[in-house]
């Protein structure tokens, strides 16, 4: 079967052109055993859903290969644009693309080397820019990004940035990558890589170790019923002095942290309230816990405290009486499109997975609340006090993309998200805000391809699994827009 023609989108603000097409055969695939369900397998393979078969290598050119066509070519493509050309791929070469912006050339190979995401590599002297690829071979799709430091993005963006402007990975359930029930775990890799690779929000669950005893300080890590390691408890004074060191290197930083009583102790929600305002977020150097959405400026090199439970009666006079924290209490439950009665934050987060089958209905209501978030237009005042007021007319959009069901082993956080993953990837580099443009009014029918084209708080589950981090450099490049209206306006 053949392939679609090669089509390029340009999620950068540079112009760029595509000026030499070469062709090389690929090199002979090597087989490999999957070693269990593999989500980077699939980043790159998006024709299919994961399975217990054998996958390919992707093939990598040698140093020294030469090519059997060599073409030059003048394709333009703006900045944010989509371009299909009439460029051809075939399942057995590989093509060589070369591109030129402002007077320099990078070049990528199509498929990458790797299973996921490749830098463009720069063919001149003091390259001014970096830009990485994603490739989707089954629709013959390659993105463009602006490479971003992962653990320091947020220093591309003005103080008076609301934080619900900003396109955020995060992840649920987010310390449970110990070895667990499979049920329980959640996610690849620990806190410190997370937020090394750019995730910036994590939902925590804890449970009080002994909540009658005002002097104890203890919150133990848990995923409902079940602890989070089956090594023993593991301490949210341990997480958090990880994040606070996380921030301690990279200032321009900050991390939204979620948290949520769960367990099967006999703690409540306002004893869980007090242990923190007494014991954790004791320093306003280090924790911002006011009961609104604030500007970067505000929360940089801060944790940024969302509750997700009730007030002690002693707290909720805090802050002019206006309570504590930032007001997530009343979270909708498994819900595809509900807002929390604060009004500051709007989330999807349907999770009973009766069946396999039923993931489909999570992609669409996941890809429904991308949507959303994409059309918010975020309003950026000259200074400060300002700022803070327009922030929080701007709602979070908080999509999480986990679900699962514990009695069937099909529907387990693993499999979820090696479905439903490579899925957000793929929609967030084909469709995603596609018909947005520098300059446009009206970017489409319906709505689509208005506003700043963000993502929000996008939820994952086991991202960075085998270095696989596609997934969250889609979503932190989707502050393209934003950034671009952001130097525009102070130009």
């Amino acid at each position: 079967m053949a392939l679609p023609p090669l089509t390029i989108r340009n999620f950068t603000v540079n112009s760029i052109e595509l000026k030499l097409l070469d062709r090389f055969e690929a090199p002979r695939s090597v087989e490999k055993a999957p070693g269990g369900f593999n989500i980077t397998s699939l980043t790159r393979s998006f024709s299919g859903l994961m399975g217990n078969l054998t996958t390919l290598s992707s093939p990598q050119l040698a140093l020294k290969s030469e090519s059997f066509s060599h073409q030059e070519v003048s394709i333009p493509i703006g900045a944010f644009e989509t371009k299909t050309t009439d460029i051809q791929p075939n399942p057995n070469e590989i093509l060589r693309l070369t591109f030129e912006t402002e007077g320099q050339r990078y070049r990528v190979d199509t498929p990458t080397p790797s299973k996921h995401s490749a830098v463009l590599v720069p063919l001149s002297p003091d390259p001014r820019f970096e830009f990485t690829a994603v490739y989707l071979p089954a629709s013959s799709y390659l993105a463009i990004y602006s490479s971003a430091k992962l653990e320091s993005w947020m220093s591309r963006f003005r103080n008076e940035t609301p934080l619900s402007a900003l396109s955020i990975p995060g992840t649920h359930n987010s310390p449970t990558h110990h070895t667990a029930l499979p049920s329980v775990r959640c996610q690849a890799v620990s806190i410190k890589e997370q937020l090394n690779n750019g995730v910036r929000f994590l939902d925590i669950r804890v449970q009080p170790e002994n909540p009658e005893d005002p002097e104890k300080d203890g919150l133990i890590l848990v995923h409902s019923a079940f602890p989070i390691a089956l090594t023993g408890h593991k301490y949210f004074r341990d997480l958090v002095n990880t994040v606070l060191a996380f921030l301690d290197a990279n200032p321009s930083e900050t991390v939204i942290m979620s948290l949520k009583r769960e367990g099967v102790g006999r703690a409540t929600d306002q004893q869980l309230s007090k242990i923190l305002h007494d014991h954790y977020a004791t320093d306003s150097t280090r924790w911002f816990t006011e009961n609104r959405i604030p500007v970067l400026g505000e929360a940089r090199d801060k944790i940024v405290l969302m509750r997700r439970f009730a007030l002690d009666d002693s707290l909720k006079g805090e802050n002019n009486g206006t309570g504590w924290c930032i007001d997530a209490e009343s979270w909708p439950d498994n819900c595809a499109d509900g807002i929390c009665s604060s009004g500051e934050i709007r989330v999807q987060d349907f999770y009973e997975v009766a069946e396999s089958e039923n993931i489909e209905k999570k992609i669409a209501f996941s890809t429904a609340q991308l949507e959303r978030a994409a059309q918010a237009v975020c309003v950026l005042p000259g200074d400060m006090n300002a700022a803070t007021v327009e922030a929080s007319k701007q709602p979070f959009f908080i999509n999480f993309l986990s679900a699962s069901n514990f009695w069937r082993t099909n529907c387990w956080p693993e499999k979820i998200a090696s479905k439903v993953n490579p899925k957000i990837v793929d929609h967030l580099c084909r469709v995603h805000h596609e018909s947005a443009k520098i300059g446009a009014k009206d970017g489409g029918e319906e709505g689509k391809g208005k506003g700043d084209g963000g993502t929000g708080i996008v939820v994952c589950d086991w991202v960075g699994l085998n270095g696989d981090w596609d997934l969250v450099r889609c979503i932190v490049g989707m502050n393209a827009m934003l950034e671009f209206k952001e130097k525009k306006i102070s130009t």
